[in-house]
């Protein structure tokens, strides 16, 4: 069974070879990546400016977005930094964390190398509606 979970767990994680497409992300990926961490870094730079993280809070959204960032970077995710990433209290981002499986957008896998822990990733529906968004974004902006 864990070997099971290795190689399910492997072939989830992006290949960043030389030959692979993270390794060279196209323009529309790497503006897409750029969306998303200015978009995270506003929305901390604004909670630190006004004082009060609850006036703007979007866990669900801050997760996405972390996520989205993560997936781009080739980066695993787990429940614990996911719930951090939300700029909430751990309870409300494993609420939100379950709100959004639950709606297809992200997936949790069991950590082949850390029976303990549980890794966190946007599902491709996920994916796929953070760059629908983005391409939005950019038709509007």
């Amino acid at each position: 069974m864990a070997i099971a979970a290795r190689l399910r767990h492997a072939a989830a994680k992006p290949d960043l070879t030389e030959n692979s497409p993270h390794a060279h992300p196209s323009g529309k990926e790497r503006r897409y990546l750029a969306m998303a961490r200015q978009a995270y870094a506003l929305r901390r730079k604004r909670a630190a400016i006004f004082g009060n993280p609850d006036l703007f809070g979007e866990p669900a959204w801050d997760i996405l977005l972390d996520l989205y960032i993560a997936h781009a970077e080739g980066k695993p995710v787990s429940v614990s930094s996911a719930c951090i990433g939300s700029a909430a209290p751990p309870t409300t981002g494993l609420r939100w964390l379950g709100v959004l499986a639950e709606e297809g957008l992200l997936q949790r896998e069991n950590d082949p190398d850390d029976n303990r822990r549980v890794m966190v990733r946007l599902s491709p529906a996920g994916i796929t509606a953070m760059e629908r968004f983005f391409d939005a974004a950019e038709m509007t902006g």
